[in-house]
């Protein structure tokens, strides 16, 4: 695959494309460093991985890999990443995917020139991103790279017996050792009959291979491959595209990411990030389901008082909605499907209608 590089929540904004959910806020870029200053757009996924993209990329492109990246690391979309430690290292790190426009871009090169943090394992292009086919193979490549980020910079530092990329250092190494048919520090010229990952990049070393051997691996249990296209296409490097073939062909592998204690992701990401959990509750004195809703919402609140919902721009949608210190049932039928924000004693939700 491609090179790798060197070793409150913010669910204020949902933007819809397509079928596409996303509950997250693309911002102005605010990095001032030199190595930033190519980018224009950013997204903080849940406090602890950034998205960084120039002018050129698409709100859609930009949101679909923050999505991903949300839908890794919080895989079962409660609105809290799955393995706190995990989210303390990639915080303290400043994880970070940038997307460019194309290669050798301004952003590009000013990114590679002074770049000089802890956090970036691997980039995004424009051209290789498909909101529509998240992690397809040769159609969509923002799981592969989101992927390496969040194994090299976390993964790797916090569970380092398992996952470290050194030879005869952790599990994954020895795993690789077997599924490659020997330790081969460099490409061979011939992998033994026996391997099932046989990736023939001469760019890439050990490391890399762990990283990519990594990711195979992983999405392989998502069932991401599972199709005959596909399973053609990744044959020259990798064998077991489906999680049955997995589970008996890399067994030593297929035990290590389905281990609980290291919560590695096993639902494949959809480019879908909106939960419920932290989106529809200001407090324990009110809060709405369900969220996304169809053509009404429940409100349940312990004083009267009035709601209004805004559309993203900020104009008045309903207004003076009466709530009482009860049950409320609010009709949606007169919105369009969309995104906007229920406001309620000057303070606003994000309110989702299919």
């Amino acid at each position: 695959m491609k090179k790798l590089l060197f070793l409150p929540l913010l669910f204020a904004t949902s933007v819809l494309y397509s079928q596409n959910t996303v509950c997250l806020t693309i911002e102005s870029n605010t990095n001032t460093g030199q190595a930033f200053t190519g980018f224009t757009k950013y997204v903080n996924v849940l406090d602890c991985f950034d998205v960084y993209a120039e002018s050129s990329i698409s709100d859609q492109k930009v949101l679909h890999a923050a999505a991903v990246a949300a839908e890794l690391l919080d895989n079962n979309e409660d609105g809290i990443v799955d393995d706190p430690l995990l989210k303390a290292e990639l915080s303290s790190n400043q994880a970070l995917i940038p997307i460019f426009s194309q290669e050798q871009s301004a952003a590009e090169n000013s990114f590679f020139n002074y770049y000089n943090g802890n956090g970036a394992g691997a980039v995004l292009y424009m051209n290789e991103m498909d909101p529509s086919q998240p992690g397809h193979w040769g159609d969509d490549a923002t799981v592969e790279e989101v992927m390496h980020v969040i194994n090299a910079i976390g993964h790797v530092n916090i569970y380092s017996s398992a996952f470290s990329f050194s030879p005869n250092s952790s599990l994954l190494t020895a795993a690789m050792d077997v599924a490659r048919g020997g330790q081969f520090l460099s490409v061979p010229n011939q992998y033994p009959a026996s391997a099932w990952y046989h990736y023939d990049d001469q760019t890439c070393d050990y490391g890399c291979m762990a990283i990519e051997y990594l990711y195979w691996a992983q999405v392989t249990n998502m069932n991401i491959l599972n199709d005959p296209q596909t399973a053609a296409g990744i044959a020259n490097e990798w064998e077991p595209y489906s999680p049955a073939l997995l589970q008996s062909m890399d067994v030593l592998m297929y035990a290590l990411i389905t281990d609980s204690q290291y919560k590695l992701p096993s639902s494949a990401p959809d480019g879908n990030y909106c939960p419920t959990s932290g989106l529809n509750q200001l407090n324990d004195n009110f809060k709405f389901y369900p969220n996304p809703a169809d053509n009404k919402i429940i409100i349940h609140s312990d004083k009267n008082g009035l709601a209004n919902i805004y559309n993203l721009q900020g104009q008045l949608i309903l207004a003076d909605i009466s709530i009482n210190n009860s049950k409320n049932a609010i009709s949606l039928s007169s919105l369009n499907s969309g995104s906007y924000y229920i406001v309620v004693n000057n303070q606003k939700l994000l309110l989702v209608k299919k």
